[in-house]
């Protein structure tokens, strides 16, 4: 098994690119194999002989974006992880990119240590979840089974519950789900908040990391 650790880069800052470059090759056993512009650049040097260990994957990119390379990815070459490194740091934008495939998510004013850690879990743990979305879902991502019930969590659930937990899986509005459930706002708010007590998380964040880790919907 060979020691070195290869990296890409995807990311539209020519100085961004570099300095990220620069980097990680100064971590042990890291090389970086190739930057790109935009998600068509990296895909067209992707080498099947030798693809990259981790994508570093900006979202808001010209062309082919963070989002649809990191999903081209996911279908055609799943052995490459993605971590996303964007400025971006709203629920939707996470959820996004963790249902896209992502395994992790990093700011990119995030000290470069960060990526050490980083790379070191998505490899060893296949994941990584960074302060950003631990504390908002620490709870959730964790709890596959309560240790005081053999049965899994979402066992406990109403299959309105359920069908709600998935819908907001999506990039659905809370109101357009409301409407494909053929219920009211209020309905919604309260499956909301029943599952929010249920799970013993506080955002959407939460209610999505809690479906992936207990295979309610498909990353």
């Amino acid at each position: 098994m060979r020691d070195t650790r290869f990296i890409a880069i995807a990311d539209d800052h020519a100085m961004l690119r570099k300095g990220l470059e620069v980097v990680i090759n100064m971590f042990p056993n890291h090389q970086v194999l190739f930057t790109a512009s935009d998600g068509d650049d990296l895909i067209k040097q992707l080498d099947p002989n030798q693809l990259p260990d981790i994508v570093l994957m900006d979202i808001s990119m010209p062309g082919k974006d963070g989002y649809q390379t990191t999903e081209y990815l996911k279908e055609h070459y799943p052995e490459i992880n993605v971590l996303a490194v964007s400025t971006l740091e709203s629920e939707a934008a996470i959820i996004k990119m963790i249902k896209h495939g992502a395994r992790g998510y990093v700011l990119k004013d995030a000290d470069p240590s960060e990526l050490k850690i980083a790379f070191d879990e998505i490899l060893s743990k296949g994941y990584y979840y960074n302060e950003l979305i631990t504390r908002k879902v620490m709870q959730s991502i964790h709890q596959l089974v309560d240790d005081r019930n053999p049965l899994p969590v979402f066992a406990k659930l109403t299959d309105r519950e359920i069908q709600f937990l998935k819908l907001a899986c999506s990039e659905k509005t809370y109101q357009q789900i409301a409407k494909e459930m053929f219920v009211s706002e209020r309905t919604v708010d309260g499956y909301r908040d029943a599952l929010f007590k249920k799970l013993e998380v506080t955002t959407r964040v939460g209610l999505v990391m809690f479906a992936i880790r207990n295979k309610l919907v498909d990353v």
